[in-house]
């Protein structure tokens, strides 16, 4: 039975809602809208200008309806009045193919045909930095190896306490959080779902983190690489595939580290669309300098650059950390929530259709190591040749089809064109006495 919107809102003393979408640059757009509208809202949703928003529209198009998905109500721990929405977007009374939220449903769609469900969590990394300027907000702390400092950490319980016990108001069962590798940075965990839900939870998460973070008097980032000498912000997402009745089809007692064939098949699509897949898990001009990383203060950069899979060993672009899952450290925290998704359950389900072998496992450590394999393929190094690996690539086509491809890769070529013709002062630094 559909959620009654205006009978919540009664019932809980909610007096706005935000109807909230992502458009394809992982930007969060809202409307505000009055308790006594929302009925009307649920029912044919909230009108946008598609052009004004990152979607491969112009002026001319008509308005686009953001449709309220009742079921992923969140009310604002910070202010109960207001209930947060995210939506699926309609023009002209079908849905917009090439929206993040609609290619997520779509992959969905696909998976639950074939009788499986996509389990996943996701790891996201941030740092708390100075209201007014990029640096560290924390002035003490400053040691070259920060990870679970605990002193760094209560420095910041004011954010990271308030945060946690939202997530527990909502019933999200965070379990732990930690100062991350790099000075400044912090990762909180909350228990895994049904993919649809982790990206709501994932967009709204990032949400509440910067609103939070604000209201300390702190500025929040998701930035992939904020600082050239310090480690990363990843969004490292662990994968599983169930069936309709509750059974993890990826854990198998007798298989090797406790993985079936049906999860090395997924995994063998993974392996082979990684470097196209980029385009999604890393999506931005600064993605690739947390990728193509030099040794951080720490001692490592706890990212990968070529497409590898080993067991509990965090050098790997996929980690087996235990039976029945596995962990894809590829992704950023600039990657957008449901197009990240969709991205690993399209190559996933492209590995079983085709039986794909992800190779040989290599129980090596690849920042010491690494360098010596010759035949290991990279990753992309820059965002212009990860969005040339989506633009050729045939299992995004057939998976999201080309209306999709071809406007994400558009406006992703936009960016691209403007970084590369902007002057750097590095390039006056080097070349203005040629």
């Amino acid at each position: 039975m559909t959620v009654d919107l205006a009978r919540v809102a009664e019932d809980k003393g909610i007096r706005y809602f935000l109807i909230s979408f992502v458009d394809l640059f992982g930007v969060l757009r809202s409307k505000l809208v009055p308790a006594r509208a929302i009925a009307e809202m649920q029912a044919d949703g909230a009108g946008f200008a598609g052009f004004a928003a990152w979607l491969d529209m112009t002026p001319a198009d008509p308005d686009m309806f953001a449709i309220p998905d009742p079921d992923s109500l969140i009310q604002l721990p910070w202010n109960r009045e207001v209930g947060w929405l995210a939506s699926d977007l309609w023009m002209n009374g079908a849905p917009v193919e090439a929206s993040p939220r609609i290619v997520l449903k779509r992959q969905i769609e696909r998976a639950e045909a074939a009788g499986y469900r996509m389990k996943t969590g996701v790891e996201c990394e941030y740092f708390l930095l100075a209201p007014d300027e990029v640096a560290v907000s924390d002035s003490r702390d400053i040691q070259e190896k920060p990870c679970y400092d605990q002193a760094a950490l209560m420095r910041r319980f004011d954010v990271i306490g308030e945060i946690c016990d939202a997530m527990i108001e909502l019933g999200w069962n965070p379990y732990q959080n930690d100062h991350e590798d790099a000075n400044g940075q912090f990762e909180m965990n909350w228990e895994y779902d049904d993919c649809l839900i982790t990206a709501d939870r994932h967009a709204f998460f990032k949400f509440m983190v910067k609103t939070v973070a604000e209201r300390h008097g702190y500025r929040a980032t998701f930035m992939p690489k904020p600082f050239p000498n310090l480690t990363g912000n990843g969004c490292h997402t662990h994968v599983s595939l169930w069936d309709g009745g509750g059974t993890n089809l990826f854990h198998d007692g007798n298989g090797e580290l406790g993985l079936s064939a049906l999860a090395y098949r997924f995994l063998g699509g993974i392996v082979h669309s990684a470097d196209a897949m980029c385009a999604l898990f890393n999506p931005t001009v600064n993605s690739y300098k947390r990728i193509d990383a030099t040794v951080t203060l720490s001692g490592a950069t706890w990212s990968p650059n070529a497409i590898s899979y080993s067991g509990n060993n965090r050098t790997h672009m996929i980690r087996i950390p235990d039976a029945g899952r596995f962990e894809l450290r590829l992704m950023d925290g600039a990657a957008n929530p449901y197009l990240a998704q969709a991205g690993v359950l399209a190559a996933g389900l492209d590995g079983i259709e085709n039986e794909r072998d992800p190779g040989k496992r290599l129980d090596i450590n690849m920042y010491t190591e690494g360098d010596r394999l010759r035949r290991i393929r990279r990753l992309p190094l820059n965002l212009l040749d990860a969005l040339r690996l989506f633009d050729r690539n045939k299992v995004a086509r057939a998976a999201f089809g080309d209306e999709f491809v071809d406007s994400y890769v558009k406006l992703k070529l936009d960016e691209w064109r403007s970084y590369a013709t902007t002057l750097s002062q590095w390039e006056f630094d080097h070349t203005l006495d040629a």
